[in-house]
């Protein structure tokens, strides 16, 4: 039982009635500078809160694509996480990843099963580490196998592997595992490389003028060699390929697709559940053309392990191959050996997503719906199920067994601009500013609309015949400069960065303008801050400003170290009235029993 003695008891109590009797000290917040609005709920709209690491600090972002729903990334940091630009989550667990930043650096962290991280050892990382090897060099693609092994293709046309070689997949001419990025020459000409595509075991390479390349294990006739032995050094592609120009390939297990520049697509390789979509089940050595497809001209094609989707430039998409999990979205769970039409009563598709690790789909319409079938967490989704992601992406991220990457992600804007991004830039940015608001003889420029937008204390004041409405710079006196400047900045970035005793502070400021969102941060961030020199203040404020929440928690803290909070300034500074009632309310807790 913790406890004080009962001469500090006596003490504290001679302190209580020798102060102040008649409870009269005023816990009201300061009056703001206009009228407050009227009380309702908070105006901002709403965002997603999240703690970032830093003390004290909470911030909401927004980004075109979120790595930090796959579970890896929650080990970066909000500052390193601003640095990718481009990722991908591989291994048969999800649990590697690879990452390129905008200065061209590339880290690799997770697992590290066969090495396939690269880093020249067999060890697991939680900590990124830098591949200087390929330190500059700007990735325009990248694959892995289920080894795993990893291909990794630049935008000058390079092309390195690294991880798991038991088949030659590296196309090294060994089968020596890879613990660091080598290049791999494509043929003696040293052709560019412009695509990459893993299968389990055997890797492709689509080079700049259109020809394909494969090597690996070949059990099935994936290498399209016309054999079944395995390929130790890349090797093109040829019989009916020869003479066509392709534009893009794709890897089932132990598959091969290349769609050619007509619109054509060749398959070749394992067939056994119909996955070459040639209308029988046997296996082929050199590729063959997909005769069904005959009239389309297919823009995408993908491969999921066993199963691959096709969509036409008209936004039609086809499936075909395996169906166990209902990946091919059909309504029923049986294998098509032939390509048939799925989602016709749909709006025009614009993109679609499998992987060779997954039996899992998922595909894109025109305004930006987003569904999924297949494999989904353990259920079998038979028909294409509508979901309420934004992109494909984030149906791999949550749903996909396991949760993979299905592409190389790029969070690359060239040079776009979020409406974020914009108004955190312009935040007191004289330039564009139309108002300012002095606070301690200094100026904060901000832009009415944005105000109006945010706040409706704001929003009260420039549309009713307040005063301020027709200054130039409005002069807050009740506030002091942190407070008032975070405040101001909260409404532009959904962020406060202010310590504990600040933020209480801001917490008046928040109570006053009825901010409730920014008032429950302000809490959070007091709550996090909290320790035994400032307990007895943050309790005082969370009672002042009728912080429910926040009272309790700080009078827990207060009372679990009661002997070293009552020896701290801050605790005999505190009115009588406060005093005894704080007294009474731990003497009903046992704070003070022997």
């Amino acid at each position: 039982m913790r406890y004080v003695s009962v001469c500090l008891f006596s003490v504290v109590m001679e302190r209580c009635f020798s102060v102040s009797r008649d409870g009269s000290a005023s816990c009201s917040p300061p009056p703001p500078a206009s009228p407050p609005p009227p009380r309702g709920p908070p105006s901002s709209p709403p965002s997603a809160l999240t703690a970032a690491p830093q003390q004290g600090r909470l911030s909401s972002t927004g980004a075109m694509v979120d790595v930090s729903k796959w579970p890896l990334f929650s080990l970066l940091s909000t500052e390193e996480l601003a640095t990718v630009r481009q990722a991908c989550v591989f291994g048969n667990s999800a649990n590697e990843a690879i990452y390129i930043t905008h200065a061209n650096e590339v880290f690799v962290f997770g697992l590290n099963c066969s090495s396939c991280l690269g880093t020249g050892d067999s060890l697991s990382t939680v900590v990124p580490k830098k591949l200087d090897f390929l330190r500059g060099k700007k990735v325009a693609g990248l694959s892995y196998g289920s080894g795993p092994h990893v291909l990794l293709a630049t935008e000058d046309g390079q092309l390195f592997a690294w991880g798991h070689n038991g088949y030659s997949q590296l196309g090294n001419g060994t089968t020596t595992q890879g613990l660091s990025p080598l290049p791999v020459a494509t043929n003696p000409q040293n052709k560019k490389v412009r695509e990459v595509a893993c299968g389990s075991h055997h890797s492709m390479a689509l080079t700049l003028d259109g020809e394909v390349f494969a090597w690996g294990y070949n059990n099935c006739g994936q290498i399209g060699s016309g054999s079944t032995a395995n390929q130790p050094h890349p090797r093109k592609v040829t019989g009916s390929l020869q003479g066509r120009t392709a534009v893009g390939i794709t890897c089932g297990q132990t598959s091969s697709m290349a769609l050619i520049d007509n619109g054509e697509v060749y398959g070749w390789g394992y067939n056994g559940n119909g996955q070459l979509g040639i209308g029988n089940n046997g296996n082929q050595l050199t590729p063959c053309r997909l005769t069904a497809l005959q009239g389309l001209c297919m823009q995408q094609v993908v491969s999921g392990n066993s199963h691959c989707l096709a969509l036409t430039d008209e936004g039609l998409l086809y499936s075909w191959g395996a169906n166990t999990y209902g990946q091919l979205g059909t309504g029923n769970k049986s294998n098509h050996l032939s390509p048939v039409l799925i989602m016709a009563d749909k709006e025009r598709i614009v993109e679609v997503a499998a992987c060779h690790s997954t039996h899992t789909s998922a595909a894109k319409t025109q305004s930006g719906q987003v569904y999924m079938w297949g494999q989904c967490r353990g259920q079998s989704i038979a028909m294409p199920h509508l979901t309420h992601f934004t992109t494909t992406d984030d149906v791999f991220a949550c749903f996909a067994t396991p949760s993979v990457m299905w592409r190389l992600m790029s969070m690359e804007h060239d040079g776009f601009t979020t409406v974020a991004e914009a108004l955190r830039k312009e935040f007191d940015s004289p330039e564009t500013a139309d108002l300012k608001f002095s606070v301690d003889g200094k100026c904060i420029h901000v832009h009415k609309a944005v105000l109006k937008i945010r706040c409706e204390h704001f929003r009260s004041m420039f549309r009713s015949q307040w005063t301020e409405d027709q200054q130039d710079v409005i002069e807050i006196g009740q506030f002091s400069y942190p407070v008032y400047r975070s405040f101001l900045q909260f409404l532009y970035t959904d962020a406060v960065d202010l310590p504990p005793e600040d933020a209480i502070g801001l917490l008046d400021l928040a109570t006053s303008y009825c901010e409730n969102r920014l008032k429950r941060l302000c809490q959070q961030i007091i709550k996090r801050g909290i320790n035994v020199e400032n307990a007895f203040t943050l309790l005082s404020a969370a009672i002042r400003y009728d912080a429910e929440d926040l009272e309790v928690f700080c009078f827990r803290f207060c009372v679990n170290h009661l002997t070293r909070v009552t020896q701290t300034e801050a605790f005999w500074q505190v009115d009588g009235a406060m005093l005894k009632e704080f007294i009474s309310k731990a003497s009903r807790c046992g704070a003070f029993k022997n």
